[in-house]
């Protein structure tokens, strides 16, 4: 057995269990930036985890679905699960998905005074 061969093998066990987790991680193409939404109501569902945070607020006229970003970035701009569980009241600002309705990408998150930017 030649010495390439468990390199090869590695590699395309790496690539294995790398790149679908790659193509599963979605873009923002399909968010209109041209149209932003400024949306405050109240927590209803809460997902702190990776690879993003996404909440669902229920507003006075509906509910939307919001993406934020991932836990490390929203920490470490002061950010924390407490501040978007259930029963908070938030402001969401962001782009409409233009092919999901009700959900959106958030650019802003605000809680009490406290206003985070999440891009």
């Amino acid at each position: 057995m030649s010495i390439r061969k468990p390199y090869i093998a590695f590699a395309a066990l790496v690539a294995a269990l790398v790149l679908p987790a790659a193509f599963a991680h979605h873009g923002w193409t399909e968010y209109d930036d041209k149209t932003v939404l400024n949306l405050t109501g109240t927590v209803i569902e809460s997902k702190y985890e990776n690879p993003h945070a996404t909440i669902r607020i229920k507003t006075a006229d509906k509910t939307w679905f919001a993406w934020l970003a991932p836990i490390s970035r929203m920490e470490s701009r002061g950010m924390n699960s407490e501040m978007v569980k259930v029963g908070a009241t938030v402001t969401v600002v962001g782009y409409p998905s233009t092919a999901k309705k009700d959900e959106m990408r958030a650019e802003r998150i605000i809680v009490g005074d406290k206003s985070t930017e999440l891009r």
